[in-house]
């Protein structure tokens, strides 16, 4: 256990060349109602304030919501992007403190099982996006869909957000399961969201860690704990960020840690050997 607007700037613009690799970030869970999404939006804005340029991808693309979430209006999607309407670029769409988000379409049963064609062409637009961000945040779906597990799979690393509820651990561990024996994944942050205090947190890991060391060959680091806090029900509510809403709250302060331990600088990941987000800038990576 471990405690661990719109025009885009190509790196040459920028003078960047040399840049780090963007960190991609999948958010998943086992199951729905754990506040994956809420959690996707105040990293988000807490990592920009904290000096980070941030996309958001909704790819819950069948039920997006993290527009709605924060109160947002776009004009297109990632269903657009698909029938070739336009390019991911321009969907992007600005939120709180600047980050941006690709949005998804909600209510669209196609999307809900991407074609092999359609993942390889997610992942180009994706591409296209390097040297616009130093972080990209991917809000997966929840559960064991094929999407959730392509963008869990293509992302450097997944951080899996989990509640003290025993349903959501049973979830969770299934989530980890699939992708260890399915896909090699073998490193996993995890998230304990809405708990009561420290020890109620620690004790979630710890449960999830137990079965995970018993029948899996895995390694989970923990990324702490945001609160069950009032106040993200209401900012909910009213369409904002708990960090806009009340940045006082403990909830607030458990998402600008978050960001501060995310954001922290780590070795270097090599490409995991599978369809990856920015895989040719990796492969550079990994040649210097």
């Amino acid at each position: 256990m471990v405690d661990r607007a719109e025009e885009l700037n190509t790196p040459e613009e920028t003078g960047d060349v040399g840049a780090a690799v963007v960190q991609t970030i999948a958010v998943a869970s086992g199951k729905g109602g754990v506040g994956k999404t809420n959690v996707v939006a105040n990293l988000a804005i807490a990592m920009q304030r904290a000096g980070k340029r941030v996309i958001v991808i909704d790819a819950d693309l069948g039920l997006a919501n993290v527009d709605t979430l924060l109160g947002l209006n776009p004009t297109a999607s990632l269903r657009n992007v698909l029938r070739g309407e336009c390019s991911i670029a321009d969907t992007l769409v600005e939120g709180p403190a600047g980050i941006r988000l690709v949005p998804a379409a909600s209510g669209f049963e196609e999307l809900t099982q991407l074609s092999q064609e359609q993942r390889l062409q997610l992942l180009g637009e994706v591409d296209s996006l390097e040297g616009a961000c130093d972080v990209l945040l991917i809000d997966t779906g929840a559960g064991i869909s094929q999407n959730v597990l392509f963008f869990a799979t293509a992302a450097q690393e997944t951080l899996v957000v989990v509640t003290p509820d025993p349903t959501s651990l049973t979830d969770a561990y299934a989530l980890v399961k699939v992708l260890a024996t399915r896909y090699a994944e073998r490193e996993f942050t995890v998230l304990v969201n809405m708990a009561r205090n420290d020890w109620e947190a620690r004790k979630t890991f710890t449960q999830l860690t137990r079965v995970t060391e018993r029948f899996l060959n895995v390694g989970l680091t923990y990324a702490g704990f945001v609160p069950h806090d009032a106040e993200v029900v209401e900012a909910v509510r009213r369409q904002q960020s708990v960090l806009d809403l009340a940045p006082g709250s403990a909830a607030a302060s458990a998402f600008t840690a978050l960001a501060a331990r995310m954001a922290a600088p780590r070795e270097a990941v090599a490409p995991k050997g599978g369809l990856q987000f920015f895989f040719q800038r990796l492969l550079a990576g990994q040649a210097g």
